[in-house]
């Protein structure tokens, strides 16, 4: 017997035929029997492997943990911790009532946005994209913006699907939706933060793929892309950071002691590895401590020195049961909203993976995008997880017709 989410304030009882007797099924029971478990086990795995390449990364470097080797290794379990915790917050709230309050999240995520460009703003890396906190802590708004375009575009593309006034969405709702998304993605660019535009593009053209809108508007999107590309690097809107790290992408002998000094030493980390790697905490490069960012950016490198071939395998395998699993749900829910909140997340999610593993083997520019689950930061962790409490809400909350 399958149960609603509204049955949850009743005692709904179910015969068991093995034993012949009728016994209580409570929320947590439905709730519980519905989550996808391979989905959860597969986050949890990565950030606990990414706990012991943050261990491995930071433990000697006295500069960063203040003396104290557990330092990011502690504070990337709490973040993890509390990252699950916001999943299951969202999970008990659920996909359609945060539909409800979409606007509200919305507009928040714009005024953190925008904060970012005050004085509160902090610059890092080049990238005036954190939000400084009393206490020692900072916010990267950006990443929660990647949730809010996801669920503000479904919201709206949507709408009269699921009413049944339309078999797809309109032209006029397509541009409703992509003005929507328009508004935040200007505000990152004006950070600048490159890395985190390149994944909202990623989202934004998932979320349409998913929604079923015409294909002109796929084909625009990405011609627009393209000729925003060589807009930007015509005019010269770059800073000088970012155009560094692509000229050190498109030749890199380029200034082996400069610009190209990451993606060298991150190659040579990775390929030193091996088939089975130098062992954990045993890497020459890792505690040489030659590949800087190494806990946040370029944290595959300690996987594929420390763990070769096959260690950091794993971590790209795992990613793609996550991907795997994301892509049932957008599959088997009964709802556009539910398929498109579930499309923008494998967007994300799959890009931003490509990106941070493709930046250390050379095959893609250097952003500064983590990798979801296993690099160090706050933000980052809570926003990758509070997208998969979206995930496992959409599939709790699928209609009974099509969970059969």
């Amino acid at each position: 017997m399958t149960t609603s989410p509204t049955s949850r304030m009743f005692n709904i009882r179910r015969y068991t035929p093995e034993l012949g007797t009728w016994g209580k099924i409570t929320a947590r029971d439905s709730v519980v029997r519905k989550l996808d478990w391979i989905l959860l086990l597969s986050c949890v795995v990565l950030s606990l492997i990414g706990a012991l390449l943050v261990f491995s990364a930071t433990r000697n470097r006295t500069e960063l943990n203040h003396g104290d080797p557990y330092y990011f290794l502690l504070r990337h379990l709490l973040n993890t911790g509390i990252g699950i915790a916001l999943a299951a917050c969202t999970i008990w709230l659920g996909h359609r009532t945060l539909r409800g309050a979409i606007p509200v999240l919305y507009g928040l995520s714009i005024v953190l946005a925008l904060l970012v460009l005050t004085p509160l703003g902090s610059t890092i890396n080049g990238s005036r994209s954190w939000l400084a906190i009393p206490g020692g802590f900072s916010l990267q708004p950006a990443e929660f913006v990647k949730i809010t375009i996801a669920l503000g575009m479904a919201m709206i593309l949507a709408a009269r699907v699921d009413a049944g006034d339309r078999p797809h969405p309109d032209h006029r709702t397509v541009v409703q939706a992509l003005g929507l998304a328009a508004v935040p993605v200007g505000v990152i660019l004006l950070m600048p933060d490159l890395g985190s535009v390149m994944v909202l593009g990623a989202i934004i053209l998932g979320v349409l793929l998913a929604s079923g809108a015409s294909n002109r508007w796929i084909l625009g999107l990405l011609g627009t892309g393209v000729v925003g590309c060589l807009a930007i690097w015509q005019f010269q809107l770059l800073d000088e950071y970012q155009i560094a790290r692509f000229a050190a992408f498109a030749n890199p002998s380029l200034d082996p002691a400069g610009v190209g000094y990451n993606t060298n030493q991150a190659r040579i980390a990775i390929g030193g590895g091996g088939l089975t790697g130098s062992g954990l905490f045993h890497g020459s490069q890792t505690t040489g401590q030659f590949v800087p960012e190494q806990q946040t950016d370029f944290i595959f490198t300690v996987a594929g020195e420390e763990l070769g071939f096959l260690g950091a395998g794993l971590i790209i395998v795992l990613l793609g049961v996550v991907l795997w699993r994301a892509c049932r749900i957008a599959r088997e829910t009964g709802e556009l909203y539910g398929t498109i909140v579930a499309a923008g997340i494998i967007a994300w999610f799959s890009f931003q993976a490509f990106e941070n593993i493709g930046m250390t083997l050379g095959i893609m520019p250097v952003t500064g995008l983590p990798l979801p689950f296993v690099s160090y930061g706050g933000t980052s962790m809570f926003a990758v997880w509070i997208a998969i409490g979206l995930l496992q809400s959409i599939r709790v909350q699928r209609p009974v017709s099509a969970s059969r």
